[in-house]
């Protein structure tokens, strides 16, 4: 499992641990987050190292840990048995898009070196995409665990405007395919129908639970039985 921007292996919630009563379950410290190093990987390399530890096993990843996964994928598909994308994308299509994101990364990283980590997670939470986020659950304490370097290091490596567009590599997925959205997160739902249609194999699904980009925290119940009526159709051990 692999988490997203600000987390680490400590902020999944109730999830992994409803999916740990029936499967092994590894948890990983994203490059940049937790205790992992690694600030300087690409979402490439970060994806090497998520094989690394996982082998051959169900991916799944959660906004940058989707797009880590994503890549692992695509690096190794006889590796991921299963993938599961939680509001991740394949990319921003335009060239020119691409480069302005990756303005605003490095400008977010700027910022969040000179005003701290605190602050720049009072920012980070209030944005819209966490409005379902309570704050029992918006795991705030562990997000503090991270380094203001390394998450500075990750906007600019593994954000997305640093990441290459996918969209026309999809087809190339053949293992099972269960991609995740908030019904609340347009952008995401969106974002999540196109992943659907382009990797266009045998076994792919898309569940849109009612909720924001992090639905695994505001719903993560919901979201646990997802993935195990998902894992039991397509049969095999996690």
């Amino acid at each position: 499992m692999a988490h997203g921007f600000t987390q680490n292996r400590q902020c999944w919630g109730p999830l992994a641990e409803d999916l740990a009563r029936h499967h092994e379950v590894l948890l990983v410290d994203c490059p940049g987050h937790g205790e992992s190093g690694h600030d300087d990987s690409s979402l490439w390399e970060a994806a090497e190292l998520l094989l690394d530890v996982g082998e051959t096993a169900t991916y799944l990843g959660y906004s940058m840990g989707g797009r880590m996964a994503l890549h692992a994928a695509l690096a190794a598909p006889s590796s991921v048995s299963r993938l599961i994308l939680i509001g991740a994308t394949a990319g921003i299509d335009d060239e020119a898009e691409r480069a302005q994101r990756r303005e605003r990364d490095a400008e977010l990283a700027e910022g969040l070196i000179r005003g701290g980590l605190p602050a720049f997670l009072d920012n980070w939470l209030s944005l819209p995409l966490f409005a379902g986020l309570t704050e029992q659950v918006a795991c705030r304490d562990q997000r503090l665990l991270n380094r203001t370097e390394g998450l500075a290091a990750s906007l600019r490596n593994c954000g997305t405007g640093a990441q290459e567009s996918l969209w026309d590599r999809l087809g190339e997925l053949t293992m099972p395919l269960l991609v995740v959205a908030g019904s609340d997160d347009h952008k995401f739902t969106e974002i999540g129908h196109r992943i659907v249609t382009g990797a266009n194999n045998a076994h792919v699904e898309m569940a849109v639970p009612t909720g924001t980009h992090a639905i695994h925290l505001e719903q993560p119940a919901l979201v646990a039985q997802t993935v195990r009526d998902f894992v039991a159709r397509t049969g095999g051990p996690i």
